[in-house]
C-alpha cells in the first residue's frame, strides 16, 4: 500500500478539523448562549439557521456557500478586494467543516446551559457577577463535561463531512481532498484497496471518538 496516497489526506483532514475545532470554540459556545436566551430577538429564525445544515442537503448548503462566497458573491465579493479566497482553499474546507459540525455542537449546548440550575446563577448574581461572568466562571466549568462531548461530535462531523467540502474545496488532488473526498476518488478510479484502507482509518477514528464520548457521558453522570 502506497502510503503517500493515505497521508496528505489525513494531515489535511486533522489540520482542517484543528482549525474548525477552534471556530466551534470561539463562535460556537457564544452561539449556545445568545440561543439559551428567551429574551433573543428573533430566536426562532437564529435556530432555524443553526439547524439547517442537519435537515438540507449538504450539497446544496454547499451551492449556496458556493454563490455567497465566490468571486462575485456577496461576502466573497468583499474579501476578493483584499485578496482574499475561499473557493478551492483551504479557507473553503474549514468553512464546510464548520458549518456541518455547528449544529451538532450548539443544540446539545443550548440545551445543556437551559438545563443549568437557574438557583445557582441566581446566586451567581447576588454576588455581583455579571451574566457574563456567570457564564465564563460558573456555568462552563460545572458543564465542562457537555461541552467536550459536543466539540468531539461536531469535530467528528467535520471530518466525515463530503458535500459542502465538494462544493467549496472543489476536490483538488493534492490540495483540497480530504480523507472523505479521498475516498470518494478511489471508488471513482476504481481503487477499492485504497478506499477500504481510508474507511479503515475513518472508522479507526470514529471508535476513538466514540470512546470519548462514551467516558465523558459516564463522567457528567458522576458528578
Amino acid at each position: 500500500m502506497d502510503f503517500s496516497l493515505i497521508v496528505p489526506p489525513l494531515l489535511l483532514s486533522f489540520k482542517t478539523v484543528g482549525f474548525s475545532l477552534i471556530l466551534f470554540i470561539i463562535l460556537g459556545i457564544p452561539l449556545s448562549y445568545l440561543l439559551s436566551k428567551e429574551s433573543l430577538p428573533h430566536k426562532w429564525l437564529w435556530e432555524t439557521l443553526v439547524t439547517i445544515p442537519l435537515i438540507f442537503p449538504p450539497i446544496a448548503i454547499g451551492f449556496l456557500l458556493l454563490l455567497l462566497l465566490g468571486k462575485k458573491g456577496w461576502i466573497g465579493s468583499y474579501f476578493y478586494t483584499f485578496d482574499i479566497r475561499f473557493i478551492f482553499e483551504f479557507k473553503g474546507l474549514v468553512i464546510a467543516g464548520f458549518i456541518a459540525g455547528l449544529p451538532l455542537m450548539v443544540k446539545p449546548l443550548q440545551s445543556a446551559i437551559e438545563a443549568f440550575p437557574k438557583a445557582i446563577t441566581e446566586a451567581a448574581y447576588t454576588s455581583g457577577k455579571s451574566k457574563l461572568q456567570t457564564f465564563v466562571w460558573v456555568i462552563l466549568p460545572c458543564i465542562k463535561s457537555s461541552v467536550i462531548a459536543t466539540l468531539l461530535i461536531a469535530s467528528a462531523r467535520a471530518l466525515g463531512e463530503v458535500g459542502i467540502t465538494l462544493m467549496l474545496g472543489g476536490n483538488i488532488v493534492g490540495k483540497t481532498d480530504t480523507i472523505s473526498l479521498a475516498i470518494y476518488n478511489a471508488v471513482f478510479d476504481g481503487d477499492y484497496d485504497l478506499a477500504l484502507v481510508l474507511c479503515g482509518v475513518l472508522i479507526a477514528i470514529s471508535v476513538v471518538v466514540f470512546i470519548g464520548l462514551h467516558y465523558f457521558q459516564k463522567k457528567q453522570k458522576l458528578v
